[in-house]
């Protein structure tokens, strides 16, 4: 996955090669903080999966206008003829809109109008191929049957100073020994690029080789080396961990591992960037037999309750952590109302979650309960074809970090 940082005199993308695209996430810039008035409206950024070969269909980037008060869509622009769009990012002033292309070698910059929501491709199409590659210089070569992709590397793209992307200018391998899985975990799988809380480094789970790789990072070169422990920490075998996210406040940090279907709560030393677990507690309830994989994990702004998905169980598990430690409990388990919920996120106040069914085409809006953390459905279910992640653009808004 891919991340966006503004650093001293340079922005970069970190960008993964894998299965499913990439995170963007960004951290505070000096040249972009204070720069730019908050917008009058709520935005939502609607990524989607588009090719045969995904057995997709989407139609490219919606847009849709958000009501702070109810939390209700409205839609305002389809972004048609681009190519399995399926991971977006904001950049910190807001002014452009970032995709990279699942099961492509690039990613897109597009420009935002503040007022209306509207997006448009910032580059030009003739050159954008050239100056926005990501991992490798060809389409990533298929696994399996279900168009599940890798590379086993991680890059560095800058961001020029028009907000467009120049061509990657670090390319870092990721070593190891694939996990059991004989087809999910065939080679190194790197899922998801998540900055930690002082933006001093880049962790990465790899769903192939059953590893959480963490990396220093130069803000003023924008380039990866690896850090404490050899530079990664082992999950178990079969785990398969996808995303990852730290508490708003403690040393800690969650691991949602895929193929398992389990949460991995783990201590973060900040100052070595290592990480040491401390408990793994599975996604399903216990009286589920199904088959079932875990996709998207989203923290509360408190750092109170987390929540996670479930493809197979079809549900957001809510988890309420524990003040001092972290570690988890699980709250209760509630149905995202369609199939294959790849993305879940909360609305930037917190009010509300959005569950993303990528086989189900829809999206489904929960409110949820501050006290609690329990999720209510509210009665918007909005048709879109494979939905895969969202993001939001506004007044009080920032990039998840």
């Amino acid at each position: 996955m891919d991340q966006v940082m503004d650093a001293p005199g340079r922005r970069v993308v970190l960008s993964a090669a894998l299965v499913a695209p990439a995170l963007l996430a960004a951290k505070p810039g000096k040249a972009a903080q204070g720069k730019s008035a908050p917008a009058a409206s709520l935005f939502a950024y609607v990524g989607t999966f588009t090719t045969a070969q995904r057995k997709a269909r989407g139609e490219g980037i919606s847009v849709y206008r958000v009501d702070p008060a109810t939390g209700g869509w409205t839609h305002v622009q389809t972004l048609g003829e681009q190519v399995n769009p399926s991971f977006l990012h904001l950049s910190r002033d807001q002014r452009f809109l970032y995709a990279v292309h699942g099961d492509g070698d690039y990613a897109t910059s597009y420009a935002v109008d503040p007022a209306s929501g509207r997006v448009r491709e910032a580059q030009p199409r003739r050159d954008r191929r050239e100056e926005r590659r990501t991992p490798s210089d060809r389409p990533h070569r298929p696994l399996d049957g279900r168009g599940e992709y890798g590379s086993g590397t991680v890059a560095v793209l800058p961001v020029k100073p028009d907000g467009t992307l120049a061509d990657q200018q670090q390319l870092v391998e990721l070593p190891g020994k694939p996990g059991p899985h004989k087809v999910e975990q065939a080679i190194s799988h790197p899922h998801d690029v998540v900055f930690d809380p002082s933006g001093r480094f880049v962790v990465i789970p790899d769903k192939g080789l059953d590893r959480i790789f963490v990396f220093s990072l130069d803000a003023a070169s924008g380039r990866l080396t690896p850090a404490g422990n050899d530079g990664f920490t082992q999950a178990r075998a079969g785990a398969g961990p996808r995303h990852m996210a730290f508490h708003p406040k403690l040393p800690v940090a969650w691991v949602l591992n895929e193929l398992d279907s389990t949460t991995t709560t783990c201590r973060w030393d900040a100052k070595a960037g290592t990480l040491a677990p401390v408990q793994t507690i599975t996604t399903l309830p216990t009286d589920f037999n199904g088959d079932s994989t875990c996709a998207e994990i989203s923290v509360s702004a408190d750092g109170r309750f987390v929540h996670c998905s479930n493809r197979g169980h079809d549900s957001v598990t809510t988890y309420a952590a524990d003040p001092r430690t972290g570690v988890l409990s699980a709250v209760r388990w509630t149905p995202t109302q369609g199939k294959g919920p790849r993305f879940i996120g909360l609305s930037p106040d917190g009010r509300f979650l959005q569950a993303a069914n990528e086989q189900g085409d829809n999206i489904v809006a929960f409110r949820v309960d501050a006290k609690t953390g329990k999720l209510t459905p509210t009665g918007q279910n909005l048709a879109c074809k494979s939905p895969v992640c969202i993001v939001y653009a506004g007044a009080g808004t920032l990039p998840r970090a």
